[in-house]
């Protein structure tokens, strides 16, 4: 782990600008952040009165982190369940998960639907074809719920 005295990152001004640095150009969440930035050096301590404090200012939201993330996974082509799990490999709550995806506003079936159309030319011919698509599917991170009343026609 890089020293704080090096890394230039040993004040509450310097840990603030790297993080806003990195709050322009995506939205972020908050263990990500601290991970971003304990990388560069900086100190525990910092970090958490940084963060809080952009937190206050509404320049840190989790809420807008995680709508921002369902948004850019769903537009290319994963599912809910596909999309739960990544955030919860991020650290954010699960509850707060399952608000946003429900508050997403994104009809899932459709979305399952535009994918299996760009990714295959019609309804399975055969048990085969219709494990190879139903996998694809699952692998996006769709329910087996949906891909069966996808794959089966309904």
């Amino acid at each position: 782990m890089p020293d704080s005295r090096t890394s230039g990152l040993d004040n509450l001004v310097a840990v603030r600008r790297v993080a806003m640095d990195l709050l322009a150009r995506r939205e972020h969440g908050r263990v990500e952040l601290v991970r971003k930035l304990r990388q560069r050096g900086a100190d525990d301590d910092l970090i958490e009165q940084a963060l809080d404090r952009l937190a206050e200012e509404g320049l840190l939201s989790e809420s807008r982190y995680l709508e921002s993330f369902i948004r850019s996974r769903a537009i290319a082509g994963y599912g809910p369940l596909r999309i739960r799990e990544e955030l919860a490999q991020r650290g954010l709550p699960r509850a707060d998960i399952e608000v946003a995806l429900s508050c997403s506003g994104f009809d899932w079936a459709e979305r399952l639907r535009q994918v299996w159309e760009r990714k295959f030319s019609g309804l399975p011919g055969d048990a085969r074809e219709r494990a190879k698509q139903g996998r694809f599917l699952a692998y996006r991170g769709y329910p087996q719920d949906m891909i069966g009343r996808l794959l089966s026609g309904r």
